[in-house]
């Protein structure tokens, strides 16, 4: 398959200070700047790589860009092949945000709900941050997004059917977990009135390092909006804070791989234990 994996994710960001203070103090990740047209944003370091979330200064919280890693370059003009005969209009990226990502090749096109989704080939290392907090690795990458529409139909069919991606499992009424490598999801699909980010999930080390930045979070003050818990499908142990931009960060570790002959199946209660809403949560159903 020609995605191999969730790259990077940018956002436009009401508050910077506040996104910038979450990720160094209470998730260890470090931050730099760099610069975009005119604006100066902030670059979170996850790995070795140059960056896997970029925030953007801006007026309102909303999703900018969705960036996919594709294996090669003539994968990504198959890729485009199969996303214009499916009537999407895909562009070059500019100069510039192809330098920006560290990226060799870069194209975008809109999907049914309006976001930007990028797919780009090559990554370039590039870690400059300050150290990370003392007591482990902490953050290991960027693991997953989940985004929550009023257009599910038409978001599986660009994710399964153009895309390629593969139905690992799936709880009804409605939430499709999605594969593009051997981890057990890369995006999840829900419904919901308006289009938005349900969460990211910021992949750490091993459960000492979740269990360090949940007192981090609590130190903090920082709202954990879901409690910890393990996941009943990924077996991921995680708890969840909300973002200044109103969404959830998810913190977890320990999601499984699957193999390629993977039975897709209702897999029925979101959780084995814990990960308890302070809110409704959106994707509940009626016997949990």
């Amino acid at each position: 398959m020609g995605i191999r994996k969730l790259g990077y994710v940018g956002l436009n960001v009401t508050d910077v200070d506040a996104w910038t203070d979450l990720l160094w103090r209470t998730l260890g990740v470090g931050v730099t700047d760099a610069k975009s047209g005119t604006d100066t944003i902030a670059l979170a370091e996850m790995d070795e790589f140059k960056y896997r979330l970029a925030l953007y200064p801006s007026a309102v919280d909303s999703p900018r860009e969705i960036g996919w890693l594709v294996d090669t370059p003539a994968e990504l003009d198959r890729l485009t092949g199969r996303l214009t005969g499916a009537g999407y209009v895909v562009a070059e990226g500019t100069d510039e945000e192809r330098d920006l990502r560290g990226a060799t090749h870069l194209r975008w096109f809109t999907d049914p709900v309006g976001f930007r989704v990028e797919l780009a080939v090559g990554e370039f290392k590039a870690r400059v941050a300050a150290e990370r907090p003392a007591g482990g690795p902490g953050v290991t990458g960027l693991g997953h997004l989940v985004l929550a529409s009023p257009k599910l139909a038409e978001l599986r069919e660009l994710y399964e059917v153009v895309l390629g991606f593969e139905l690992t499992d799936y709880r009804s009424p409605g939430l499709f977990f999605l594969r593009c490598n051997s981890t057990h999801h890369s995006i999840a699909l829900g419904t919901a009135e308006t289009a938005s980010i349900h969460h990211l999930e910021f992949e750490h080390a091993g459960i000492d390092d979740v269990g360090r930045a949940h007192d981090r979070a609590q130190a903090n003050k920082v709202p954990i909006s879901i409690s910890l818990g393990r996941h009943m499908n990924d077996k991921a142990l995680s708890f969840y804070v909300k973002n200044p931009s109103g969404f959830h960060l998810e913190i977890g570790c320990g999601g499984i791989t699957v193999p390629h002959d993977w039975t897709p199946h209702d897999f029925g209660r979101a959780s084995v234990w814990g990960h308890h809403h302070t809110d409704t949560n959106p994707f509940a159903v009626t016997d949990q």
